[in-house]
């Protein structure tokens, strides 16, 4: 008897024969839930079509993905279109999809896409006359704790302002739009009731079959086996009947899309991982179930369920999933893979939890649908940074269905104009490097990520495999003096440093919506950085270094920058690399090393992204040289009033400003070490310095700042600190704050951008044209008030910002200033749309003489906007009050 029967509590006798009998495969009955005949037939079923000696695009996999992307190709006017299947069409994980189309997503650009999603399936039945299987059911979240209830407020919230309706509902109500559901144990839900479900394999004919209408080649038993490169660039695909010349290739391999990815000459990373992902399905109830009752997810019960054919289809996220290897395996391998009862009787002992009223139904079958998962578990979309016309489309992390038609939609506008009409950065398989493609560490993360998808994930979690990939030379001696790591990029990055005699136990284990508790321990690094001199190890920076023999690596530099680097040597300028709509491709910090040499500076995971966007730009020069030197140097930054008297001990040089003025760099010697790059910026706002140090004199460097630095108050300090500093002092940061849809005019950044310089650089027009119509919305600084910091929910990212009672914008980062001893937001507003629904431009008047909230979870608290730092004002209030206080003191 299956072990799973042995240790189910209340598994009724009519199961009993179903779990006994001996299965072979997955063989679906139900037409909703297996591949369409009519589908198998758009490359023939008795003779393959002939190959295309050539096309422009040729799309690899016939799933849903590849599908969507054919037809929104072909949409955007796109016909000389190949699709190829390597077996039949939809006969993957699209084949044994569940078939649920939800909106309840982590992410923003994740919400839209299956809001789109949703739409485009509703209508496809309408415009291809194939029936998909769209029923608008709705679904429910389900809270059994305080926490998860606030985070789907907190995703509520982040709904609304997207526009998609939405309720935070009682359990009593739970009840009565689910009659299966047990709630004694739950707090609340949320309420979608435009989500769906739809039959993948007719929505993914419905969509190819519109495809081939306008001209796109769909042939299926076609197994790509190379994609052939030259220069950089996308040259043709071989196949198992022959080549393609083309233009443009797209991965909507799936699960198979690394080892496609790394089959070429050149290879390319798509870091997935397949596992195996279990669902089960039960006959007809006594009772049947309307096909129009929700979809219930259960987050905390890692489960969820929907109707299917008078009774149910329910599946999870359990645990300790299984990896699939598909390495040398074909798809007929794939998809013949086998159930297993004992790994899913936790998930079914849940569901009877749940739904109790299941112990008299029949099982009639347990299904295993493969799936592939990515390293952060948002999916992987946009071209490959080492090969041009080398797009992707993967990844997407068992919510294939309900992406499938956004992501479709926005590759297609990215392959067509450059870039898609959302900011889609957090989903661009620039966010990754090859140091993510190790196939070891895909395993051990996949272990961790598929259980996530379900978990509560509270501000400023981390992941736990796949750690101390990357590191700085000065881990080991930080990690002893009570490091506490988070991750970046690969990267290892101190967050706080926790003291002597504190319980490292609990401040590792605390997660909260609310206070944390590394509260004081930051504030007391924050102190430390305005009073004395404090020490960040932030060797995670991309550092580049461009280098030439004439002026051609300032020529690049200048087209490419907003700002004039055309400045003396030794000067650093701050500027946006910008796009040819003005927004941010990135923002760095470059120093003029010589007359032809330029060392720049840019986010931690920007490495790659910057890269591709300096290299695409770059003429095909000898003379003209970019490397990537971030490993070669370890980043010290000096932040407080005492780090020149630290530098000034170790170098025997005055770091006053008069001998060492803002914004400048000196090669100098720092104890016994050479050729130490001193600059005169923090990151920050506050004084000090940033130090980056060859790392073979890293350890020395560092302890000779800690052991001179004790008389003036030295101590380390991490990220958290540094992010309050930063966002008190309204310092933007691109990945939070900045993207390639925000200008430098939007975010009150017009004095980096020099429009008079000698060369046109990359965005100048769209800045003067947005100069000249005015700004649509604008960066602004909010400061919460009549909120508790020590009772109330802290903000994080994405909070709803009102304005005299109407939606305004978004918050994009957030932190406490300890300065003002208050919560701080940055985001934008923008005004509401003028009378013929277009936009208004934004003046000053209307950010200051609104009345400002901000809506955590559901909770809108009072809040002042400014357009610049409030700290300032604060510091020079303060500043006022101590010299009164001492004129006083001198006048008695």
């Amino acid at each position: 008897m299956c072990s799973c029967v042995r240790s189910s509590r209340a598994l009724s006798p009519a199961l009993l024969p179903r779990l006994l009998r001996p299965q072979t495969g997955v063989m679906l009955a139900d037409r909703s839930l297996k591949t369409s005949s009519q589908c198998l037939a758009v490359g023939g079923d008795s003779a393959l079509s002939p190959l295309p000696s050539q096309a422009r695009v040729v799309i690899c996999g016939g799933g849903i993905v590849g599908t969507s992307v054919a037809y929104h190709l072909a949409k955007l006017g796109w016909t000389d279109v190949v699709l190829l299947e390597q077996g039949r069409l939809g006969a993957g994980t699209t084949r044994l999809c569940a078939g649920i189309v939800s909106m309840a997503k982590p992410i923003s650009i994740e919400c839209q896409m299956a809001n789109y999603s949703i739409s485009l399936y509703q209508q496809l039945e309408e415009e291809t006359g194939i029936k998909t299987g769209y029923v608008k059911t709705g679904s429910v979240c389900l809270a059994q704790n305080q926490d998860r209830f606030i985070s789907l407020k907190r995703l509520a919230s982040r709904l609304r302002v997207l526009g998609i309706n939405c309720n935070i509902i009682k359990p009593k109500e739970v009840a009565k739009l689910h009659p299966l559901v047990n709630i004694h144990d739950l707090v609340g839900a949320l309420h979608l009731p435009s989500d769906a479900v739809v039959s993948s394999p007719d929505v993914n004919h419905a969509l190819a079959v519109a495809a081939a209408g306008q001209g796109v080649q769909i042939l299926e038993r076609t197994s790509v086996q190379q994609v052939v490169v030259e220069k950089g660039h996308v040259m043709a695909v071989e196949t198992d009947r022959g080549s393609i010349e083309c233009e443009y290739f797209v991965n909507c391999a799936g699960q198979w899309a690394y080892e496609l990815g790394q089959a070429s000459e050149v290879k390319v990373s798509v870091p997935l991982h397949g596992c195996e992902h279990f669902y089960l399905l039960t006959k007809p109830l006594q009772e049947q179930l309307s096909p129009n009752a929700p979809v219930v997810i259960d987050m905390d019960g890692r489960l969820y369920a929907r109707p299917w054919q008078g009774g149910l289809l329910s599946g999870g996220f359990e645990k300790n999933p299984k990896p699939i290897f598909t390495e040398g395996r074909n798809q007929l391998e794939i998809q013949n893979m086998q159930e297993d009862w004992d790994h899913f009787e936790p998930m079914l002992s849940a569901l009877l939890r749940r739904m109790p009223s299941l112990e008299s139904a029949e099982i009639h079958q347990l299904v295993n649908c493969p799936e592939s998962f990515t390293p952060d578990m948002r999916c992987l979309m946009g071209e490959t940074p080492g090969v041009s016309g080398y797009y992707v489309l993967a990844g997407m992390n068992s919510s294939g269905l309900a992406f499938a038609g956004g992501a479709g939609k926005y590759l297609a506008e990215w392959m067509t104009y450059g870039y898609p009409t959302a900011n889609v950065w957090p989903l661009d398989i620039k966010r990754f490097g090859n140091l993510q493609s190790s196939r070891t560490f895909l395993r051990h993360r996949v272990m961790e990520v598929m259980p996530l998808l379900f978990e509560l994930k509270v501000p400023r979690w981390d992941f736990q495999t796949g750690r101390q990939l990357r590191t700085s030379p000065l881990y080991d001696r930080l990690d002893t003096q009570g490091a506490r790591w988070m991750e970046k990029h690969g990267f290892e990055r101190p967050k706080y440093f926790v003291p002597p005699g504190k319980d490292l136990l609990s401040l590792d284990q605390s997660k909260t919506f609310y206070k944390p508790d590394w509260f004081d321990i930051v504030g007391a690094e924050v102190k430390c950085s305005k009073e004395a001199v404090c020490v960040i190890d932030m060797s995670s920076f991309t550092k580049f270094e461009l280098t030439s023999t004439g002026d051609q690596a300032l020529e690049l530099l200048q087209y490419l920058c907003a700002n004039d680097l055309d400045v003396p040597v030794g000067h650093i300028v701050h500027t946006g690399m910008l796009n040819e709509r003005g927004g941010y491709e990135n923002d760095c910090s470059v120093v003029r090393l010589s007359k032809n040499s330029f060392f720049i500076i840019s986010p931690t995971d920007q490495q790659v992204h910057c890269w591709a966007w300096i290299k695409k730009h770059m003429p095909s020069d000898p003379h003209l040289h970019l490397e990537d030197v971030s490993w070669k140097y370890t980043a010290l930054n000096l932040i407080g009033p005492r780090a020149m008297d630290v530098l000034a001990e170790l170098s025997y040089v005055s770091m006053t400003p008069d001998h060492f003025p803002s914004m400048f760099c000196k090669e100098m010697s720092v104890g016994y070490a050479n050729g130490i790059r001193v600059m005169s910026m923090t990151h920050t706002g506050e004084p000090g310095f940033m130090l980056y140090i060859p790392i073979e004199y890293a350890l020395h460097v560092y302890n000779e700042v800690m052991s001179v630095g004790q008389k003036y108050g030295v101590r380390n300090a991490g990220y958290y600190a540094l992010r309050s500093l930063r966002i008190e002092k309204f310092f933007a940061f691109w990945g939070q704050d900045l993207d390639a849809f925000t200008t430098p005019l939007e975010c009150g950044r017009e004095f980096r951008v020099k429009f008079d310089k000698d060369t046109a650089f990359l965005g100048r027009e769209a800045l003067l044209q947005q100069r000249q119509e005015g700004v649509f919305r604008r960066f602004v600084m909010l400061v919460l008030e009549d909120h508790d910091t020590e009772l109330d929910l802290w903000p994080w990212w994405g909070e709803p910002v009102y304005r005299n009672g109407l939606l305004a914008g978004t918050t994009t980062s957030s932190a406490y200033s300890y300065t003002l001893e208050r919560h701080v937001c940055l985001g934008f507003v923008s005004p509401p749309p003028g009378a013929e629904g277009l936009p208004t431009p934004i003046t000053p008047d209307f950010i200051n003489r609104g009345d400002y909230e901000v809506d955590i979870a559901g909770q809108r608290y009072p809040a002042k906007a400014k357009l610049y730092p409030f700290s300032s004002l604060f510091a020079q209030q303060k500043r006022r009050k101590e010299d009164m206080e001492l004129s006083n003191l001198q006048g008695k």
